[in-house]
């Protein structure tokens, strides 16, 4: 059947736009609701700008509603409408969008979406999905982090089951979930979030992240030695990224007389405590684009201890770049490490564990080059196209549903 994509001068008589009825991407009209797009560089939301320049491409009309500043990380993919925002307290690089404003309200009603997209279990997002639910629109929310997880790394870890049941609230009102990996699917089936949880993963760019990128004038520009073994952190600086856990395994790895070097590749606002804690790493700073694949590649091995993501962007680099990864045993790190295949997982804050599987990969090249490239194979299942193909059929599957017969 050949398909009419959806405008704003289309009504139907139940007050909704008409919907597509097979799988042409070009009918699609995508709300995509974020409460960081652009202004702030992470994992999540670089992940749903490649997500609308793929549904642009396809033929998709997308609009993003999010808040907006005035210097933004990087510039936003598609239509950016701004949304009512205030500075997260005691993070203000973060911000918390608190209603969806009367700009973004007239706005909607003249995009007239057929699908609904939330990112992130703000105030935003709630208002978003009960605008949704009035017009009788599909609704589905990607799951980046584990917010459920950050109040134990500001000793308010008694709050977590009211977040949980706060979380539950709001992804229950929406018709399906995705999350990045099968582990974090199934975290969120356990705890009874939704009942139609499907994958979104995660890409790699292989133009940045690949074993040729290794720099070794670039590491001697640093004082790392071509015979140093480089253990190397790459992520946002902020406590529920696990430092304190880093920190003290490079502490038992430093005791026991195992030679190393500490390679941190990133920026935030625990910086500052990371310095004073690793005293003798690099730090390289932000890095973007070639700049960060010279640097991961430049490692030796990625040591990740954080158990908030959802997926593990980091590791799926460093394995690109044929580098065996340490992480902890969690969402994310589970669906992308294989224990002894090509990385080491490690209870959560087991320091001593980690240290021990650092040291192995230390004091062995052959084995950090057998699992780096048993990673790199792997790493080569993540195609950013294919991967955003199965998020715009999960718009149209949920499409459909809403059009069928009750």
């Amino acid at each position: 059947m050949q398909l009419t994509p959806s405008t704003p001068d289309q009504p139907q008589a139940s007050g909704t736009t008409p919907l597509p009825t097979g799988p042409d991407l070009s009918s699609l009209r995508v709300a995509l609701f974020s409460g960081n797009y652009n202004y702030v560089r992470d994992g999540a939301n670089q992940a749903l700008n490649r997500l609308v320049g793929y549904l642009l491409r396809q033929g998709a009309a997308v609009r993003v509603y999010a808040p907006v500043v005035e210097n933004p990380a990087f510039e936003p993919t598609g239509d950016l409408i701004d949304i009512p925002a205030l500075p997260l307290p005691g993070r203000s690089e973060y911000r918390i969008p608190f209603a969806l404003g009367r700009r973004a309200r007239r706005d909607l009603a003249a995009f007239a979406p057929n699908v609904v997209h939330v990112s992130s279990p703000d105030v935003a997002g709630h208002r978003a999905v009960s605008w949704a639910r009035r017009r009788h629109l599909s609704v589905l929310a990607s799951v980046h982090t584990r917010f459920d997880t950050y109040p134990r790394y500001y000793n308010l870890a008694w709050i977590e089951p009211i977040l949980t049941a706060i979380l539950r609230r709001f992804y229950r009102r929406c018709d399906a979930l995705v999350a990045p990996s099968e582990s974090m699917a199934q975290v969120l089936r356990d705890q009874r979030m939704n009942y139609d949880i499907s994958l979104w993963s995660r890409g790699v760019d292989r133009d940045i992240f690949h074993p040729g990128r290794r720099d070794m004038a670039w590491r001697r520009s640093l004082g790392i030695g071509d015979d140093d073994v480089v253990v190397g952190f790459l992520g946002r600086l902020v406590m529920e990224k696990g430092l304190d856990v880093f920190a003290d395994a490079i502490d038992d790895l430093t005791r026991r007389g195992f030679a190393h070097k500490v390679m941190v590749i990133g920026e935030g606002p625990a910086r500052a405590w990371f310095e004073a804690r690793l005293p003798g790493a690099v730090f390289v700073g932000f890095q973007g684009g070639a700049d960060l694949g010279r640097a991961v590649a430049s490692m030796d091995v990625l040591f990740n201890p954080s158990i908030t993501e959802t997926f593990g962007n980091v590791t799926l680099e460093a394995m690109a770049c044929a580098l065996p990864v340490v992480a902890a045993e969690a969402t994310g790190s589970e669906s992308l490490v294989e224990n002894h295949v090509n990385g080491r997982l490690i209870r959560p804050g087991a320091i001593h564990s980690f240290a021990e599987a650092l040291r192995a990969y230390v004091v062995d090249p052959a084995l950090r080059a057998r699992h780096g490239a048993a990673g790199e194979a792997r790493s080569l299942d993540f195609s950013w196209d294919r991967i955003n193909q199965a998020v715009a059929e999960t718009y149209l599957r949920l499409i459909r549903q809403k059009q069928a017969p009750r």
